[in-house]
């Protein structure tokens, strides 16, 4: 049952989008895989041997890492819940 004027449905397709929208976003990651580096892919300083064994795959020092985990990337601004008290803001 939908109220207003929603059709039939449409928390669930909201609710579904979300989900397509952030298993999308997860899967555009580069994920570990492989054999780790011995040196960083960024500043081509040692990475520690506790850490390649640590996090299998690992492409990165500590440091950068960091700074690559600094940065946050700007993620679509689509308000799904429409509620009213959101579109008023």
């Amino acid at each position: 049952m939908a109220g207003g004027w929603a059709k039939d449905g449409a928390v669930s397709e909201q609710i579904e989008a979300s989900i397509s929208d952030e298993l999308a976003r997860m899967k555009s990651r580069k994920s570990l895989v492989g054999e780790s580096l011995t040196h960083c892919a960024d500043c081509e300083e040692p990475i520690p041997e506790r850490r390649q064994i640590a996090i299998p795959g690992v492409k990165l020092c500590i440091e950068c890492q960091q700074e690559r985990d600094g940065v946050q990337k700007a993620r679509g601004g689509f308000n799904r819940r429409g509620s009213k008290d959101s579109q008023l803001k």
